[in-house]
């Protein structure tokens, strides 16, 4: 079958897993193992609270790989609970941003080393009456993420943000996956970008999973799956 791959950029697939009695730990490290093969990465971790039991972060250029995965790791006895879908991007917002920032949006290297703390979480911009994004001219909206960029970089080194695009795609229209090196410095990150106008006044999201990433035997060994 014909690969399916973006113009630009990677497919990435966010898959949240509940373990069945029948889950087979080699069956998901094989499965795992082929997404990597085919030149994917996949990054798993164990979640915390009751949404699921462990995920994966699978992110590459064939849709098809991405959704062999999705169908292995279910053959291997995990239940998908819930999942999200987006692609690499960079926004109309960062056209500005130098060549190697760029090439790191659209084909980032996961995970980051030393944060070993997920938080993922889908958004949209409002489009109430008189509280519609869509209806600022691009210069006001423009501003509006320049400041929010601002606040983000001062977790630089703490946090490292990966905002893919899901308009069409699915219900929200960005995934944001932030990784950390301590927990406190997501919970920091994202309250402090709450006070800017563009969030404030514009955003609306979705539930927040978190999750502690860490090599995929020692993810399956914490959640109970030999």
């Amino acid at each position: 079958m014909e690969p399916v791959v973006p113009s630009e950029g990677w497919g990435v697939l966010h898959l949240f897993c509940r373990a069945t009695s029948g889950a087979d730990g080699e069956a998901i490290t094989t499965a795992v193992k082929q997404a990597e093969a085919g030149g994917h990465q996949v990054v798993p971790f164990a979640v915390l609270g009751h949404k699921a039991d462990l995920g994966f972060m699978a992110i590459g250029p064939d849709l098809w790989q991405l959704r062999t995965l999705q169908r292995d790791l279910q053959a291997a006895g995990l239940e998908v609970a819930d999942s999200y879908v987006s692609l690499t991007e960079v926004s109309e917002y960062a056209q500005g941003v130098p060549d190697k920032a760029k090439r790191e949006r659209l084909y980032p290297t996961l995970p980051p080393e030393g944060m070993s703390v997920l938080c993922f979480y889908p958004m949209s911009k409002r489009r109430n009456v008189g509280q519609n994004w869509y209806t600022l001219p691009y210069e006001e909206r423009l501003e509006l993420m320049y400041d929010h960029g601002r606040s983000g970089r001062t977790f630089a080194g703490r946090v490292l943000q990966l905002v893919t695009g899901s308009t069409g795609l699915d219900d929200y229209e960005w995934a944001v996956t932030l990784f950390g090196v301590h927990p406190d410095d997501l919970k920091a990150c994202v309250h402090t970008m709450r006070f800017d106008a563009g969030s404030a006044h514009y955003a609306d999201f979705g539930p927040f999973t978190t999750g502690l990433v860490a090599p995929l035997d020692d993810v399956l060994r914490r959640v109970g799956i030999s």
